[in-house]
């Protein structure tokens, strides 16, 4: 059995705190470190104070002025010239200067227009020489295709060249002034120069508007027909249209605008087996799909039906 005095005991524990009254909390605002913490009270000297984004402005603004000031003045100019010239000196003294240029590829180019045209100095700093512009001005050049200007450090320039390849000789139509200046053309009939042209003098020659554009298939199929490529003087173009052979002695030759490949075969055989060229004609007309029309030098004009000829 339990005794009765402990039962008494826990009852009076009991009472004494049921009757405590409960004590209040001092508040205490959300975040403060301890209880009852006062908040700061700003001085009238506190509230003068700048903030700190008008002291960043200001601060900028100051270094803005100064700067402005140097520039304005002259300092900031000749101190940055002042590096530059420190700069240039130290990369001299390290041998990084143009001393060397390699030319590859200019053959009908001379050299000396190949070294104006690429204006670099002796003695300059190799990082400060403008290649891209020393590229552009060779590609002025009348005979460049194409040009590469690199550096090999620590003091050489390489210049690699590929050339226009001339394809023939063009009489450009008379100007306004009546002058009719020949001039070296490509294949795809680009102009390449009006100047040297009498040491192309065994290139075809053409003539006429749109000849040089127009020329390159009818050229390689004339030069492989043996006869007809020995006696050509010059390929006239007409109208834009279609062609005349000039023969070395004087022969004119009409081929049609449409199938003129096989008038060539024709040509061909008529000088070869019919030796049409011994006889007095002054023109031959291939025109036609079924005859050869002959001119003579008398000024008569003579038919044949084509596989009949004489």
């Amino acid at each position: 059995m339990r005794p009765v005095t402990d039962r008494k005991t826990r009852s009076r524990a009991a009472a004494r705190q049921a009757v405590r009254p409960a004590r209040d909390l001092p508040k205490v605002q959300p975040g403060s470190a301890r209880r009852g913490a006062k908040p700061a009270r700003q001085g009238f000297f506190a509230r003068l104070m700048p903030s700190r984004t008008m002291i960043a402005l200001t601060g900028t603004g100051a270094v803005i002025t100064l700067l402005l000031a140097l520039l304005v003045t002259g300092v900031l100019g000749r101190a940055f010239h002042g590096v530059k010239l420190a700069t240039g000196t130290v990369v001299n003294d390290a041998g990084f200067t143009i001393r060397n240029i390699h030319i590859r590829g200019g053959q009908r180019t001379p050299a000396a227009t190949i070294a104006a045209a690429l204006d670099l100095k002796p003695e300059q700093s190799i990082f400060a020489a403008d290649l891209a512009a020393a590229r552009a001005r060779l590609m002025g050049l009348d005979w460049v295709a194409s040009a590469d200007v690199v550096r090999r450090y620590p003091d050489s320039i390489s210049v690699a060249i590929v050339e226009k390849r001339p394809f023939a000789l063009w009489q450009i139509p008379p100007n306004a002034s009546g002058t009719a200046p020949i001039a070296v053309v490509e294949r795809n009939g680009r102009v390449i120069t009006t100047q040297g042209v009498e040491q192309f003098v065994r290139l075809p020659k053409l003539v006429g508007a749109g000849a040089p554009q127009a020329s390159a298939e009818l050229v390689d199929v004339v030069q492989n027909h043996r006869a007809v490529s020995a006696r050509i003087a010059y390929f006239e173009r007409v109208s834009q249209r279609r062609w005349n052979l000039i023969l070395n002695d004087g022969v004119i030759v009409k081929l049609p605008e449409q199938n003129w490949r096989q008038e060539i075969d024709a040509l061909e055989h008529l000088i070869i087996d019919k030796g049409v060229l011994e006889k007095d004609v002054a023109e031959i007309d291939l025109r036609s799909a079924t005859h050869y029309f002959f001119l003579l030098r008398g000024g008569e004009r003579k038919g044949v039906e084509r596989g009949k000829e004489t």
